[in-house]
Order: structure tokens, then C-alpha cells, then sequence
């Protein structure tokens, strides 16, 4: 297993990137929304619902994990 302490800033950034997308709630004009985004922090879209955000990521063979 790869020690997380020395790795690459590249390596770091490309773990996971085709496994994991992030939900992470945002608010967009006064409303709650649910950003996502790929391992490597680049946004993709936002949904309105943590509900819908997940299912897209899953429908995508991606595990969601959310981001607080």
C-alpha cells in the first residue's frame, strides 16, 4: 500500500479520480445545493437534492463520498 506522506502532489491528486466523486453542499442564492466534484477537486455540476447528486455519481460507476 502507498504511504499518503510521500506521495507526489500528482499522484495525490490523481488518487481515486476514476472511483470516488465528492458531494459537497454549497449555497446558490440563499438556497441549499450539492456541488460535485472529481477526486481531483474539479466541479462537474451541482444538483438540488443530496439524493439526486448521489444517484448521478452512482449512474456514472462512481462512489459517492461527502465533504462537510
Amino acid at each position: 500500500m502507498n504511504d499518503v506522506r510521500r506521495m507526489s502532489l500528482e499522484a495525490l491528486a490523481a488518487l481515486g479520480v476514476d472511483q470516488i466523486a465528492y458531494v459537497k453542499p454549497v449555497e446558490i442564492e440563499h438556497e441549499m445545493r450539492f456541488a460535485v466534484h472529481t477526486a481531483d477537486g474539479t466541479g462537474v455540476t451541482v444538483f438540488p437534492s443530496l439524493e439526486l447528486a448521489r444517484l448521478a455519481i452512482r449512474q456514472n460507476d462512481l462512489e459517492p463520498v461527502s465533504v462537510h
